[in-house]
Formats: C-alpha cells, structure tokens, sequence
C-alpha cells in the first residue's frame, strides 16, 4: 500500500465507518438506534488502534504524506486520540437525553463523526488549503447538529446565527491564506516559513503578510470563541440542545488548538512579534469579558459560554508566551503549557455539559442556577463531582485545573509577560465567583418541599460511571500532572 495512504489511515477507517454507519442506519428499526450507537463507538475505537499503529509505526518521527500537505507527528497523534475520547464520551453522555426527547437519529451520529473528521483533516493539515478543507468540514456538521432540533425556534435560530457568523470568519480566514499566498507564492506551511524568513522587513510583501495575518488570527479567533469574535458562543452554546453544546464545546477546541499552532507556530513564526501582540490583546479581552459576564448570568449554559471565552483567553497567554524576541529557550514550555490546558479545558467541559445531560430528565432541562439547589441532599455522589467539576474550573487546587492555570502562568512569567500573568490571576479570581456560587446552592441552599430541582435521568448506568470517572479523573490529574505534561512537551518538541 503507497505510504501516504499508510499515514491516513485513521481519517480512512474513518470516512469507511462514517459511510458505513449510514447505510446501516437505513435498516435500524429500533428507536433507541442501539445498534447505530455501538457501530459509532466502534468506529471510533478503529480509529484510535489505526492511530496508535501510525505512532508505533512512525516511532513518533515527524511524516509528510501527499506531497506535503497532510503532516503526522506526535501533537497530531495525540489531539487525535483525545478527540476520539471526547467524541465517545460525548456519545456517551447524550445517548439517553436524545432518546428521551425523540433526537436520537442516524444523523446525529453520522454528522458526529463526520465532523470528527474534519477535526482530524485540521490537526494534520500542512497546507492553507488542508486546514480550510478540515475547518469547513467541521463547520458545516457543526451548523446542522445546532439545527438538529427542527421543531425548536431557539435552535433554528441559533443555527443561522452560527452559520452566518461562521461564513464571515471562514471568508476572513480564506482571505488572510489567500494574502500570505499572494506575498509567499506557496500554499505549503513549511515553505511559507521558509519564504518569509527571507523577505526583508520593508519589502512590499512583508506589508502583504501583515494585512494577511490580521485575517488569519481573526479566522482563528472565531474558531476559539475569543473576544471580539465570541459573539456566537452564547447564543449557540444557549440555543442548541444541551447534548449539541456537549459537543461543540469539547473536541472542535482541539482542532482550533491545532489550527492555531500549525498556522502561527509552525508558518508564522518569522512573525510572532505582530501575532504576539495581537493574541495579548485577544487574551485580556476575552479573560476580561468572559469572567465579568459569567457573573451577571443565570442560565447555566450561558455561564458556561462566557467561561469558555474566558478560558480560551488563558489558553492563548501560553501561546503568546512561547518565542520572544527570537529566544527559543521557554518556548517548547510554553506551547505544551497550552496544549495540557486545552486537553484539560476539554475534560472540565466534557464533565461540565456532561453533568447538565445527566441532570435532564424527559420533559424537564437543567439549565438554571436554581435548578442546582438542595442537590447534595438530593443525590451527593453527583454533587460531589459537580463539585471537583467547578473547583477544577476556578482553578482550584488539588484539582488538574489549578496545575493548568500555573503552567500558563509559569511560561508568561518566564517569558517576560509578569503583568500579564498578575492580570490572569486578578481575572480568575473574579472568575472564582460564579463557580463557587454553584457550589454554595448545591451545598448550602435550601429548598421548600414542593421544589423540583435538577435529579439524573432514569437509566444510563454507562453514563453515571463515564461522569464519576470524568470528574475523578480531574483530581488524579491535579495530583500526578506530569505523565500528561511530558506527553505535551514531547508532542510539541516533535512540531
């Protein structure tokens, strides 16, 4: 078999599986589509052995396949392979609230995984024309999943909402890769790097390349949910069906993570002094507005929304943090600090989303703070993981989010940035606020005898031990951090 197709073979097993899936589906006469459920996740375990024998086979090494525009390398790797358990979890997590609410069909499924897809096509994309394939890929499943829910007026409109908003940034983006095209004459990241390294700084290109960058870091902002470009994320995070905002707040992170290092990183290096300044702004915006906001909210998946835009915000200080003036020497630090919060972003939300699916029963949907009262003398095993959920959040210690939030704070602080990362502190402590205030309903809130709060859904037992272990799994990584660390760092050093 020609190696290329070798390399690829995850996206391959998966466009079979996907396909495959739809036409099973036809025949799946059964309304809880228990076989349609069991083929995905089956699938997407044929994807993680296919990527684990690529690794195994590679040694890790850094492969080019079809002519340099698909890269495998150790970031590729492992984004991949937390992708597929995000995707699975996620799965997991709206099996039962879909099946409920009469939402649980072969298109869900199917747009589930093609948008997988498009995640995978990003995080190896090694060409402008790659990564806006892959990123148009996702986007287009993304509009449908939001509008899965035909007979919902919220999610219709916050299905156009998103559409349209997405349409501009993607254009916004198509437009900055066209201009870097126009200055550099190669689509091919690594020859754009090349190319730029040898442009004199008062040349008519260099002037070409900064206009383009403006439209690509704004394209990838869109992508990350980060001020000015956030205004989707709430609307879309409160308009969609809560199991569509599992996962749109999850696995697409990665792929706009990996988006972001291939483009800037691994292409723009040459000018990281302009994005750097751009990303600094982005941050303390979005740090800024997102905790600020979350306050004032009521809803939880609106809270959750603006913490999300704050949280992409603090990814983006380890970003921003890496090459300083052409010194290298914290960057590899720096990168794998972004790269273990976004893994660890994505496990926080997985549970976060996760918990308020749980807590939906049929006809009733945990989306208020109120809904949370009394919760703890309700059921206290779930109160408890809601709890390490928020802790790990705020960044509260022994809890991964708290090592998450130092790393970042380390490789500013290292990199010259102090007053950034005494900005980030002061932001997260406002931030603290509306975290913690879940948990004092839960634990300290009274409820009259007539009040119906937020209880688990009947059945899915699969789905009580995935969120016992996911909220778990937040405190064992807050206390042994280092193995996932070291797996950032050597990812990064692969780039």
């Amino acid at each position: 078999m020609n190696l290329d197709f070798i390399v690829a073979l995850p996206e391959i097993v998966l466009l079979a599986g996907a396909c495959a899936l739809m036409l099973v589906d036809l025949f799946v006469k059964s309304e809880d589509r228990r076989a349609s459920f069991f083929m995905a996740q089956c699938v997407l375990l044929a994807c993680a052995a296919a990527t684990l024998l690529v690794l195994i086979g590679s040694n890790g090494i850094l492969i080019h396949a079809f002519n340099k525009l698909y890269v495998a390398d150790a970031m590729a790797h492992l984004l991949k392979l937390a992708a597929y358990g995000a995707v699975s979890a996620a799965l997991v997590y709206s099996r039962q609230y879909l099946l409920d609410r009469g939402l649980l069909r072969g298109e869900f499924l199917t747009l589930l995984l093609f948008a997988l897809l498009g995640m995978m096509v990003m995080i190896s994309a090694n060409s402008f024309l790659t990564v806006y394939l892959g990123l148009e890929l996702l986007s287009l499943c993304l509009y449908a999943l939001v509008a899965l829910n035909r007979d919902s007026a919220a999610s219709v409109e916050a299905a156009m909402k998103y559409f349209v908003l997405g349409a501009l940034a993607s254009g916004m983006l198509l437009y900055g890769m066209s201009m870097l095209y126009g200055a550099t004459g190669t689509l091919n990241i690594n020859e754009v790097a090349r190319q730029i390294a040898t442009l004199s700084k008062d040349s008519t290109q260099h002037a070409f390349l900064i206009f383009g960058l403006v439209f690509v870091v704004s394209g990838i902002a869109f992508k990350l949910g980060v001020v000015p470009f956030h205004m989707w994320i709430p609307d879309v995070y409160h308009g969609a069906t809560t199991a569509v905002t599992l996962v749109i707040g999850t696995a697409p992170k990665l792929a706009a993570f990996a988006m972001a290092m291939r483009l800037l990183v691994n292409g723009l290096l040459d000018l990281a002094h302009d994005w750097q300044q751009m990303l600094m702004i982005l941050a303390v915006l979005s740090m800024a507005i997102g905790n600020i906001t979350a306050i004032a909210q009521s809803n939880l998946k609106r809270m959750l929304a603006y913490s999300t835009i704050a949280h992409m915000g603090f990814m983006l200080l380890g970003l921003l943090s890496g090459v300083v003036g052409g010194n290298w020497l914290n960057a590899a630090d720096a990168y794998a600090a972004a790269m273990f919060y976004t893994l660890t972003y994505v496990l926080m939300s997985l549970g976060s989303f996760g918990m308020l699916v749980f807590l939906s029963q049929k006809g009733f949907e945990c989306e208020n703070l109120e809904d949370l009262k009394g919760l703890n003398r309700r059921h206290p095993w779930f109160a408890f993981i809601l709890l390490l959920l928020m802790f790990s959040l705020a960044g509260v210690p022994p809890t991964v989010g708290f090592y998450a939030k130092l790393a970042v704070l380390s490789a500013a602080v290292n990199a010259g940035q102090i007053w950034l990362a005494v900005v980030a502190v002061l932001f997260s402590l406002i931030g603290a606020f509306y975290y913690l205030r879940i948990v004092k309903l839960m634990y300290f809130d009274d409820t009259g005898d007539s009040f119906k709060g937020a209880a688990p859904a009947a059945g899915g037992n699969g789905m009580r031990v995935l969120l016992s272990a996911n909220g778990l799994a937040l405190l064992a990584l807050g206390v042994l951090p280092q193995p996932l660390m070291t797996l950032c760092f050597f990812a990064i050093k692969s780039l």
